[in-house]
């Protein structure tokens, strides 16, 4: 199985060289096994994916599971141009209920939005619920969906493939104190976590500016409690804020490993393999 991270942001995307080493565009994350293709969430980073994905094959089979519908997760599919091809075939999955998931979607395409329209995209498109707790299986992939707390609501996703775990979860407002059961089982020995990670203690707690509790994300030290109660492998921070330059981003990831030592924040381009034995990383 093979993890790559396309968009790593937060909130907006950010740009310019003080983000170039993390990256700035907002969430988007790429699974492969087997020549099976999901996509987690569709903010801005998916673009780039496209294109590259078209650049490599056409048509494009993949199946998109977007964790929730605030706009950082949804503003780059307008942008995912294998959606325009018609010979790609493209399965949406998302919470909520019944068409919620097109009807953002489609909205967003929308004047004065956007001048393109939903239906001016010639790929096949199948459009479909998930629900928490109800596992599914797509290709090789066992997906495990879970509720996890963000205001509007938010679903993690627990995705299981060759023998290995990989844990997605963006926009989460997560402690050690708050942690459910059933989040912690979803969690219970990933190869690895993706984790959001948007503020500082000082942040979230309003030493700096307005307090932040309540708005749907954690704090890095949290997250590295957190992937340590779950005895994960490893954890990747992620959903930056876009405030907050490259070396603040380090600095973060340096103050959690004293928490959880194999702790590293999420980077656009960053490759993980999980092979046979050991995972490794490019």
């Amino acid at each position: 199985m093979e993890v790559r991270f396309w968009g790593v942001r937060g909130s907006v995307a950010a740009s310019g060289s003080q983000v170039a080493r993390i990256g700035g565009n907002t969430s988007c994350v790429e699974v492969i096994h087997q020549g099976h293709r999901l996509i987690l969430d569709a903010g801005t980073g998916i673009r780039g994916l496209g294109d590259e994905l078209l650049r490599a094959e056409a048509p494009v089979r993949a199946t998109l599971l977007f964790s929730h519908l605030h706009w950082d997760h949804v503003q780059g599919f307008p942008f995912f141009s294998p959606a325009y091809h018609p010979a790609s075939e493209l399965t949406l999955l998302g919470g909520g209920g019944e068409g919620e998931l097109r009807r953002v979607l489609s909205r967003q395409m929308e004047a004065p939005n956007f001048p393109v329209p939903l239906a001016a995209m010639r790929a096949k498109l199948s459009f479909g619920p998930v629900v928490a707790d109800q596992p599914f299986e797509v290709g090789p992939f066992n997906v495990l969906p879970f509720s996890v707390p963000h205001p509007n609501g938010c679903l993690g996703y627990r995705v299981e493939a060759g023998g290995r775990r990989f844990v997605y979860m963006t926009d989460v407002e997560l402690s050690l104190a708050t942690l459910t059961p059933s989040i912690a089982a979803a969690m219970d020995g990933a190869d690895a976590v993706c984790l959001d990670a948007q503020y500082t203690p000082d942040e979230y707690a309003g030493g700096k500016g307005p307090s932040k509790k309540g708005w749907g994300h954690s704090t890095m030290v949290d997250a590295a409690k957190i992937a340590f109660a779950a005895q994960a492998r490893r954890l990747f921070l992620f959903h930056h804020d876009p405030a907050h330059n490259d070396d603040q981003v380090e600095l973060m990831a340096e103050e959690a490993r004293s928490y959880f030592a194999p702790t590293e924040p999420a980077r656009e381009g960053k490759r993980v393999f999980f092979g046979e034995i050991s995972a490794r990383c490019a």
